[in-house]
């Protein structure tokens, strides 16, 4: 209201009247702010939360971001945005357990601080100096995650930034994992999935020697542990093998796999060093006799702790490979394009890839060309022992080329067979990192190796390797987070509340529902997998092979000769095996087996191809690639929006539905079979919609289109050499537009 003073002269007091109370208009313009809680899951608990909190956007040095509030909770390090955002909600692939502002505690790699503008390593020690400007987190999934605690309170930035120190870099005891919690709250019915063979009792492996019509004797004596704590409950052996229980079951040669052929794959561990020389040679030739006399054949052993590097060496190139793709901004990107491709070769990381897919070949042929039991040694066992003989029964079993197959097989030759996950990928976050080493994913990428090349052969995606590959950090599930089957069951017995009522039930990484909803996981078939044809034979041949497995194309150069026995001129192996004991070796030189294998190699690549019978990898330079979903999906400059493999892969998506429609038309033409299609179970490869290839990036499922505007920052050297105008460094990219998914 405004009063006027008399004669339009002006007051010397103030007109203005206001019938609100400063109260209230303070309360108008600040409301109060609703309290941000995350979606916990079932044992999840807050231990600290600060707010506000700036997410900085991976883009350039303008340090924009978004405002929110973060939590560290005792499963992840969670990030919620002040402002809500449909672009979460539009995705259909999204995981049920965390999301893309959420870090698992096992998936912190790496924590810095920046202190005046200098980013230094958080350790142990580092907690009692002052709170750091910026939290810049690495993860073992490649991501990197920024935060400002400027715009915090002082108090509430110590206490987020301790917090987050002490739970990721500090060493903790097994039973403070996640999962103890998760499965102690949880009520979901905890049900054997029966299509992946869990490996875990006497029938499965019955199962799996039926299967490849093994002539082994199953090991029932360590059912209780007393034979060996580092060795399954149930393996297979040789049946001529009698001793069990000499060295704690050091050097027994392990069953893996049998050819159709009647040879076999088999691993030991090395024996004890303190045993003398001559007991040492006496064993191993009691060892390989017992293979020998199984399948009267000739026995090839090979050290790979001498042909291939050591976990130590792993480590270490991993190490500098990955720091090639831990990209803080995109100045530091095109810093590193530079000089790109030949960081990446310097790591020795693909080079270690080409060395395992090398040896497997070799031991590829000795199975199917020579007809020769293979024995692989190695310190543990539990290594490269599984990933060689993983690699060979790939490349030879058509079923473990499948999605349940392959499950199968990394129980059967990882988690059953005692491969130490939990120190390999320092789930406990220990100080003496010595035992840590990314074996597991050098078999990932040795398989997705095969798949590239050889697409229409796997059932599963890359997707699947790569979200197969994340789940290793994820301390919910029981596959990947213990050393052996006795670490498991007496953890699980002994540091549980429920011990007296039974050992606890933990959820499998293969139950894919516990992340995934059934439309997520269609992304894990790969719709160019092409299914075994059964060919139905109306006339009788006189003659049919023993064995109907055919896991191997035939060849004339290969094949045995005429009128003899199952087994390869079994007389004549019979008589040498008895005459002199054949401890073979690979030559020591290594152009030997390179060479032969090379020749092994050609002599296949002759023959037609069948995705069914024998993969061999190529092993040329241009023939391996980098695995860019993983790797490359949390580099936005390297994203090509309607583009890369998701383009090619809509096209015959597109292609494929057709073919299918045009099958449906055909058979809906014929009316008697019309009451059988409405009855018929759907087909088990349907065409995935990823819309239109326009409106996603090259690094879908895992990240979305957005708008983005950076110009590519390069070295003024590299220009000068290049002999570039600045006009070109100038000049702007220009903006691309989000276009909403639908």
């Amino acid at each position: 209201m405004l009063g006027l003073g008399s004669a339009g002269a002006k007051s010397s007091k103030p007109s203005f009247v206001s019938y609100v109370t400063p109260e209230e208009i303070k309360l108008e313009k600040e409301p109060p702010k609703k309290e941000i809680h995350p979606n916990l899951l079932p044992g999840e608990v807050v231990f600290c939360c600060a707010n506000p909190i700036l997410k900085y956007t991976q883009d350039d040095l303008s340090q924009r971001g978004v405002f929110g509030t973060l939590f560290c909770t005792n499963f992840r390090i969670t990030f919620i945005i002040d402002e809500a955002s449909q672009e979460e909600t539009a995705k259909n692939f999204k995981n049920k357990l965390y999301g893309e502002n959420d870090i698992p505690l096992m998936c912190v790699d790496h924590i810095y601080g920046v202190y005046d503008e200098k980013r230094k390593l958080i350790t142990g020690g580092l907690l009692k100096n002052k709170c750091p400007s910026k939290i810049i987190i690495h993860c073992k999934d490649l991501r990197v995650l920024q935060f400002c605690l400027t715009f915090t309170k002082e108090e509430d930035a110590k206490r987020i930034f301790q917090g987050i120190a002490h739970h990721c870099l500090e060493e903790k005891s097994l039973k403070c994992v996640f999962a103890f919690s998760y499965v102690g709250s949880t009520s979901q019915d905890m049900q054997r999935k029966w299509e992946t063979i869990l490996f875990d009792s006497p029938g499965d492996w019955t199962q799996e020697m039926k299967r490849t019509k093994a002539k082994c004797r199953l090991v029932t004596e360590n059912e209780n542990f007393e034979l060996s704590q580092r060795l399954p409950k149930y393996f297979v052996i040789p049946r001529a093998i009698e001793d069990l229980f000499s060295n704690q079951g050091k050097g027994l040669p392990i069953w893996c796999w049998s050819h159709h052929s009647g040879c076999a794959l088999f691993k030991a561990s090395f024996l004890p060093v303190t045993q003398e020389d001559g007991d040492f040679q006496k064993h191993l030739e009691i060892m390989i006799n017992s293979v020998a006399h199984n399948y009267l054949y000739s026995v090839k052993t090979e050290d790979l702790s001498e042909s291939l590097p050591s976990i130590q060496d792993i480590q270490q190139s991993y190490n500098k490979f990955k720091q090639y793709f831990l990209i803080d901004n995109s100045t530091d990107f095109w810093l590193l394009d530079v000089k790109w491709f030949s960081s990446l070769e310097s790591s020795g990381w693909l080079d270690f890839i080409r060395q395992c897919l090398q040896k497997a070949v070799e031991v590829v042929e000795c199975l199917e060309k020579d007809n020769t039991n293979v024995l692989l040694t190695e310190g543990e066992g539990t290594d490269l022992c599984c990933v060689i003989s993983s690699l060979a029964q790939i490349m030879l079993d058509p079923y473990y080329r499948t999605v349940m197959g392959f499950q199968s097989l990394v129980q059967k030759e990882w988690v059953a067979g005692c491969h130490a996950f939990m120190d390999r990928c320092n789930h406990l976050h220990q100080k003496d990192k010595e035992c840590q080493s990314p074996v597991f994913l050098l078999f990932l990428e040795c398989v997705w190796q095969l798949a590239q090349q050889h697409s229409p052969a796997f059932q599963f995606s890359e997707t699947y390797l790569t979200v197969l590959s994340d789940s290793v950090h994820v301390p919910i599930f029981s596959t990947f987070m213990f050393n052996s089957a006795y670490h498991m069951e007496s953890v699980m017995k002994a540091e549980t509340p429920t011990a007296q009522s039974g050992s606890l039930s933990f959820p499998t990484v293969w139950d894919w529902s516990v992340q995934y909803d059934n439309k997520a996981q269609n992304f894990f078939l790969n719709p160019l997998y092409t299914e075994k044809v059964k060919i139905e034979r109306t006339v009788r041949k006189p003659h049919k092979p023993k064995h109907q497995r055919q896991l191997s194309l035939p060849s004339s150069a290969f094949k045995t000769p005429p009128k003899k026995g199952f087994f390869k001129d079994e007389t004549e192996s019979l008589k040498k095996m008895l005459r002199v004991n054949r401890i073979s070796r690979w030559m020591g030189s290594p152009d030997s087996p390179v060479a032969a294998s090379q020749e092994f190699y050609e002599s296949w690549q002759q023959r037609p191809l069948d995705y069914h019978g024998l993969l061999l990898p190529c092993l040329d330079g241009p023939a391996l690639r980098l695995w860019m979903q993983r790797y490359l999906r949390w580099i936005p400059e390297v994203h090509i929006l309607g583009g890369g493999s998701v383009a090619v892969m809509t096209k015959i998506m597109e292609l494929l539905g057709q073919v299918q429609d045009l099958k449906r038309m055909l058979e809906h033409r014929d009316s008697s079979q019309a009451a059988k299609l409405d009855h018929r179970p759907q087909l088990q490869h349907r065409p995935i919609s990823f819309g239109s290839s326009g409106r996603i990036s090259s690094s879908f499922p895992f990240t979305y289109s957005r708008n983005r505007s950076f110009r590519p920052i390069i070295p003024t050297g590299l220009l000068q050499s290049l002999m570039l105008t600045d006009n070109i460094a100038n000049q702007e990219d220009e903006v691309v537009e989000e276009v909403s998914l639908v």
